[in-house]
């Protein structure tokens, strides 16, 4: 199945302001080239050959570098007026799809399967199956709680954790898992909502949300020191890649 990615790539990097300015979050330069580079990078080694692009803030920068066409992967893109939020760049972004998508967040990179979290979320019949990572010893993320079939049933606010699951922010899932929260509710969704609180948080009882362990690379370059970090890390994973 050719299952298109949806990136969300609006974000403003407020918190690298001081190493990044006037430029996308996932434009930020790593050993020459877009953080994004290196997640088309990603897809195109997955098999991925359609790509969804939710931009915002200086979208222009974005387009003009990566066009209609990039790495062979085929890009839309989805233009928000003003900042909709995660959720709202997601709904906006996935009403252009027919099926199921992957969905992955412009300024991270998570190294996991995308076949293989894409078969767990046909297995599991997921409304949205979830990529998870297990972290030590930190208290910028929240962190999650899975059953013992592996379904999510709670998550939790950031605090400092010796160890805990968190959210990778890589996800399968479709337009009609919107389309039940809109059916719960008996009204549409607002377009200024964020994903994580508004719909995996506040419905983690009614979505069916699956959760699948990965214990490959994760950063999150929304900090100075892993955007310096990453420069390094991504020198060894990807060398001079086109």
């Amino acid at each position: 199945m050719n299952v298109p990615a949806i990136i969300l790539a609006g974000g403003l990097g407020t918190r690298l302001r001081n190493v990044v300015k006037d430029l996308p979050k996932p434009m930020a330069p790593v050993n020459g080239k877009p953080f994004l580079h290196y997640l088309f990078t990603y897809l195109k080694q997955q098999g991925v050959h359609n790509a969804i692009l939710s931009v915002g803030y200086k979208a222009d920068a974005i387009r003009s570098y990566f066009g209609d066409t990039y790495n062979g992967i085929s890009i839309l893109y989805m233009e928000e007026a003003e900042p909709l939020g995660t959720g709202g760049g997601i709904y906006q972004a996935i009403s252009l799809t027919d099926g199921p998508a992957y969905v992955l967040n412009g300024d991270t990179f998570f190294n996991v399967d995308l076949k293989a979290l894409f078969n767990f979320y046909l297995t599991k019949q997921a409304d949205i199956a979830l990529s998870l990572k297990h972290l030590q010893n930190f208290d910028r993320y929240g962190t999650l709680q899975l059953n013992e079939a592996g379904r999510v049933i709670s998550f939790s606010e950031k605090k400092m954790v010796t160890s805990g699951l968190i959210n990778g922010g890589v996800y399968v899932m479709s337009k009609e898992s919107f389309g039940k929260i809109e059916e719960l509710l008996n009204k549409p969704l607002p377009q200024k909502f964020s994903f994580e609180k508004d719909i995996l948080e506040t419905h983690v009882g009614f979505l069916n949300l699956e959760g699948k362990v990965f214990e490959n690379y994760f950063i999150d370059i929304g900090i100075p020191e892993d955007y310096e970090k990453v420069q390094t890390d991504f020198a060894a994973m990807f060398g001079n890649t086109p």
